[in-house]
């Protein structure tokens, strides 16, 4: 069954007119099969929608009415095959939901989600479909099929089952309620984070209120007001803007004033408030867990992971969390006795001003900051970088093609050759703020890979970030974060655009959740490298390559903050594991219930209103519900395995082919664990991490 995108008005026209000029109702005459975003309007969605559910639901009756002895080619693979017209609208509209939105995609939002939840469970819970699935589950091993075959028809199982299939009676009708309220409930959390984040604005008018912020975030945010016929300097809650105060903003009052408006976004009371939200979210899956047999939600989740129970993942997190104690403290005594000094009298260290002293004494420390480096990462070099990173492990190449429709203008689409020059995958690219993006960066598809009739169906890819805008005067100059994470989301992209899989379902980045991440964070070591640095990073000005000095004082700042840094991430993991484990509705405070979850690894005073959860788009509207621990596993694995690349070479050609052939080639076709040891020839240990950190010598 092909994939139905979930998250992650129409005009008053006539159906026949609709119908005739609806771009989703016919296959595309366009490069490689594109979506026409030229030619698709809001207008569309929703009969789409609506046309590819009875279309669905029609060819699911087939399989059921089928009289033959259910097997792999008359059950699994009809159904693997089914749905291509929903698959190709949802792909698009829930896309752009994220990337491109507004009020009126919302609206169609708000109407077509219980359509699509009611269609899911019509067909999970179509007892005729299972009994036939189940048919060919339990005679798996003695039908012939391939390791892949066997794959899939486990994987289309235990979707049924996950989704209520073994449930009878009254539990069906409960499990179908449930389920519809938790896709509706997780839309509006989304969909009120986004407005909440695009609602704040901070407009300074007067030259000592941007004290020592950079030129370049001065000029982006003279632009932004400009763009909004204001005069003066815009500040807004968007990772560049937010990110860049908070640094190097002298004025204590005014970071106390955006962190606060950060840390408070849904929170707060008003009409984007996600308290509520949070607290039925949190119900609802547990009550879905509890009606098929589970006793947390978390339970539910993990059987289906690579850690498989809360037991390991508490395991993993309560090791680093001693492994990582001594480095954070001594981290949070570093920054906080350099405020004291820089400031010549005792200072109170309070959330808005680690960022600005920790900043201060990086540069002190290591004599590199941002703003020394932005000049040798300007985007389009940063681009070709990462391209030819691809070129030199894999040797595929990318080629700008204006002949594919984007759905914006600032989009790039690109197609994406393989190292004979044949097409492999199409790539769009999305850098730059806007008010219809969420915030973040993520990489999705609009249509995955599979094979079909012997036919290789390529993917079409797609990258998305909220990049430092060029302006008027300097070109897109980015922070070394901002290029690890474009490394990290084009990881993702190689994930999905280099798999070879016969079904889509399984293809890509269709894995487990706590490994999806390792094709995309291996990508990150390779910054730290000198001569992959010299291949692209230089002056945008004078074109001089990044000086050696300030390759190795970026370096030696790589683990600048480790333990504080762990243990950020290692809180976010509690939380997400306290409210996921929860065997009883949680009706009290939410600020109260995560501040108890995440007390063991606060190292700044807790200020009083500020919250996590409702804003936590990563596991209230997003796919890492009882996941996120899945990072920390995968910064596990991710400096396991370029550990090789370091012994062999870090362009080793035989060590990225046999990383291509057994990682990103396999999407879900094996376990996970039996892919990475046939790569790396062991189980991952905690060791190369602690040592990439210089936690352990």
């Amino acid at each position: 069954m092909r994939k139905v995108f979930l998250p992650i008005l129409l005009s008053i026209i006539t159906m026949t007119t609709i119908t005739a000029q609806n771009p989703f109702f016919s296959e595309y005459k366009t490069p490689y099969g594109t979506p026409p975003f030229d030619k698709i309007k809001n207008e569309h969605y929703e009969p789409a929608i609506d046309k590819g559910i009875k279309e669905h639901q029609k060819e699911v009756n087939g399989i059921v009415v089928v009289r033959s002895v259910p097997t792999f080619e008359n059950t699994i693979v009809p159904l693997e095959e089914s749905g291509k017209l929903l698959s190709r609208v949802t792909s698009v509209f829930f896309n752009l939901l994220s990337s491109e939105s507004n009020d009126e995609m919302l609206d169609i939002a708000r109407r077509v989600q219980p359509k699509l939840s009611a269609h899911s469970n019509e067909i999970t819970l179509n007892e005729g479909l299972f009994q036939k699935v189940k048919a060919v589950y339990d005679k798996r091993f003695e039908s012939g099929l391939s390791p892949e075959q066997i794959r899939l028809v486990e994987k289309t199982y235990q979707g049924f089952e996950n989704s209520g299939a073994t449930l009878v009676g009254k539990d069906r009708d409960t499990y179908k309620d449930l389920s519809a309220k938790l896709s509706q409930l997780t839309l509006a959390f989304g969909q009120n984070a986004l407005k909440e984040n695009n609602k704040f604005e901070m407009l300074l008018t007067n030259e000592s209120d941007i004290e020592g912020l950079p030129q370049m975030a001065k000029d982006a945010a003279a632009a932004k007001a400009k763009s909004k016929d204001k005069e003066g300097w815009l500040f807004d809650l968007s990772a560049p803007s937010y990110i860049a105060f908070m640094k190097y903003s002298s004025n204590r009052d005014l970071r106390e004033k955006l962190y606060r408006a950060y840390t408070t976004q849904c929170a707060a009371g008003g009409e984007f408030d996600n308290q509520e939200n949070v607290r039925q979210i949190a119900k609802t899956r547990m009550e879905i867990a509890n009606l098929l047999g589970y006793k947390d939600y978390a339970t539910y989740v993990l059987r289906n992971k690579m850690a498989k129970d809360k037991e390991h993942v508490y395991s993993l997190l309560d090791n680093l969390f001693d492994a990582y104690a001594i480095a954070a403290r001594q981290d949070v005594k570093m920054v906080e006795g350099f405020a004291v000094g820089m400031e010549k009298k005792d200072i109170d260290l309070m959330p808005w001003d680690w960022s600005y002293y920790s900043e201060k004494l990086k540069d002190a420390k290591y004599s590199v900051s941002d703003e020394m480096v932005r000049p040798y990462f300007e985007l389009e070099n940063v681009k070709k970088g990462v391209f030819g990173l691809a070129t030199d492990l894999y040797g595929i190449t990318f080629k700008k093609n204006t002949k594919i429709s984007v759905y914006h203008p600032e989009v790039e689409a690109f197609d994406v050759l393989d190292e004979k020059g044949n097409f492999l995958a199409v790539l769009y690219t999305d850098f730059h703020p806007r008010e219809g993006k969420r915030q973040g960066a993520w990489m999705s598809e609009f249509k995955g890979q599979y094979i079909e009739k012997g036919k290789d169906s390529r993917p079409h890819i797609v990258i998305v970030m909220n990049f430092t805008r060029p302006t008027d005067t300097e070109p897109a100059l980015l922070t070394f974060d901002e290029v690890e994470t474009f490394l990290h989301e084009f990881g993702h992209a190689l994930h999905g655009m280099l798999t070879k899989c016969t079904y889509e379902s399984l293809s890509g980045t269709n894995v487990l959740h706590d490994f999806v991440e390792l094709p995309s964070q291996i990508m990150e070591n390779w910054l730290t490298e000198k001569e992959y640095l010299d291949k692209f990073a230089v002056h945008y000005k004078t074109g001089e390559k990044i000086p050696a000095g300030l390759v190795h004082k970026l370096v030696d700042a790589a683990n600048y903050n480790a333990g504080y840094l762990c243990y950020r991430q290692l809180s976010f993991g509690y939380l997400d594991m306290a409210w996921h484990s929860l065997t009883e509705a949680y009706n009290g405070d939410v600020i109260s219930f995560e501040r108890k979850a995440m007390d063991k690894t606060a190292m700044l005073p807790v200020i009083e209103g500020s919250a996590m959860s409702t804003s936590f788009g990563h596991i209230f509207s997003g796919g890492y519900a009882a996941g996120y621990y899945g990072y920390k596993w995968a910064e596990v694995l991710d400096a396991d395995a370029f550990a090789l690349f370091k012994e062999t070479g870090i362009f080793n050609k035989e060590t990225a082919e046999s990383f291509r052939k057994n990682i990103l080639e396999k999407g879900n076709t094996e376990e996970p664990m039996s892919l990475y040891i046939k790569f790396r020839g062991q189980e991952p240990t905690v060791d190369a991490l602690l040592k990439r950190n210089g936690i352990k010598k």
